[in-house]
């Protein structure tokens, strides 16, 4: 089906998207005004009678990628992806190492903060990572709800059993009644203890270990830094001191001791954690009917009645279309809509003053850069030879340009070869 362009009243409330061949004559003829580029929308500058017919909006819940698509009961309106952002740990552990070294450096003695927290504060603290996802979630879904009248909100969610999940990848008997209870650290002190336990008191390098006549100091190291990693046990290995300098050193450049032996739930983690949450605040910021559905009713609703691929906008189809949206029968010919959108939030102000590397003399470079180099701004939308891409970077007047996915088109381009096609805003959208 060829794209929708949205719809808004004068008074900026939602109507039905209309073709793009009607939207051209309602330009045209005065009727109406460009409000938005990507996607399309146009406000309509007369009164209208505001019909509009039912639109379900269904969300498939993740945590590198959120499927959304609204739908009607004989086609669909709107798909895109929307990535989260992954990079708040990483940036956060850099912050704390900042300033960890800025307090050794200035400060000669700082009383104990250790009661100083805003996890003590506030009852239902999440952690930041878990926040910025939860909070791109919700503001996804009022972004849709802006350009499609939107009568029900219907999300996918999930819960995940870790220790099955760590029983399968380590080809364990599949945990039953008081397996539960006794997790993989039980009856350890601390992850420490428990690694070196594990391993046997035995460095995984060279085989040393302590005896009667000689003692060995024993090292706990992270496969995968702490920042990347965490300190869960499958990301630890034990070593000696002399194999842990010498690893460190790039002397040891063994491939077991540069990735952890088993996939990380992360992602698994936050799905858990976010699940209840997103659902409270979801029913207290909608003025609409938010509902909860099941991975199982979404894959038998797009294997048996809709027929189609597994994809994340695929499932969010489902979802809308599934027992908790309209509950269609076979239903194999609905019509989608050509274009994905692809949404992806950015941050856009980075409060570092210099950058971390000092230069010869002592001299601190700055990592602030103005606001507008040339009329462009960070994260504006333009062209080149014809393709959309957004500035990535900007140093007097050459600039990085990548598509939305990252993807390297062009480092070092003079300002005077891209034409302007958009402004930046904190959600970049193709």
């Amino acid at each position: 089906m060829p794209n929708k362009v949205y719809v808004i009243n004068k008074h900026g409330r939602p109507l039905m998207p209309c073709s793009p061949a009607k939207a051209r004559h309602l330009l045209d003829a005065g009727k109406a005004k460009v409000k938005k580029r990507t996607p399309f929308t146009i406000q309509l500058v007369y009164g209208s009678s505001g019909y509009t017919q039912e639109v379900i909006l269904g969300v498939d819940a993740g945590s590198k990628t959120i499927g959304m698509s609204a739908s009607t009961t004989k086609e669909e309106l709107l798909s895109a992806e929307v990535k989260p952002r992954n990079d708040v740990v990483d940036l956060l552990s850099t912050r704390r190492e900042f300033r960890r070294a800025r307090r050794n450096r200035k400060t000669r003695y700082r009383k104990p903060r250790i009661d100083n927290r805003v996890r003590s504060e506030h009852k239902g603290w999440l952690a930041p990572s878990v926040e910025v996802k939860i909070q791109e979630h919700i503001t996804s879904i009022k972004r849709v709800c802006r350009i499609l009248p939107v009568s029900k909100v219907v999300i996918e969610t999930a819960e995940f059993d870790l220790q099955l999940l760590k029983a399968i990848a380590d080809g364990k008997p599949v945990p039953q009644g008081e397996d539960y209870q006794k997790g993989e650290m039980y009856g350890h002190y601390n992850v420490r203890q428990y690694v070196l336990w594990r391993d046997n008191y035995t460095c995984q390098c060279c085989g040393a270990h302590a005896t009667k006549k000689k003692e060995v100091r024993l090292h706990v190291h992270h496969l995968e830094s702490r920042k990347v990693g965490g300190d869960a046990p499958d990301n630890q290995v034990t070593l000696c001191e002399s194999c842990h300098e010498k690893l460190h050193k790039g002397l040891i450049t063994a491939k077991d001791f540069k990735k952890r032996k088993r996939k990380s739930t992360r992602d698994a983690t936050f799905m858990g954690i976010m699940r209840k949450t997103l659902m409270q605040r979801l029913c207290s910021e909608l003025p609409i009917p938010v509902i909860e559905t099941r991975g199982y009713i979404t894959k038998a609703t797009r294997e048996k009645l809709l027929v189609l691929p597994k994809s994340h906008t695929n499932d969010a189809l489902a979802i809308a279309q599934g027992k908790q949206g309209f509950n269609v029968g076979y239903l194999p010919g609905i019509v989608q809509i050509n274009k994905i959108y692809t949404i992806r939030p950015v941050r856009h102000h980075n409060r570092q003053l210099h950058k971390a590397t000092i230069l010869k003399g002592g001299i601190r470079k700055s990592n602030q850069a103005g606001k507008y180099v040339f009329g462009y701004c960070l994260f504006d939308k333009v062209q080149f030879n014809g393709q959309d891409c957004f500035i990535w970077g900007r140093t007097t007047g050459i600039f990085t340009i990548k598509t939305i996915n990252g993807k390297m088109i062009k480092d070092g381009i003079s300002f005077k070869k891209l034409k302007p096609v958009e402004k930046s805003t904190s959600y970049l959208i193709a």
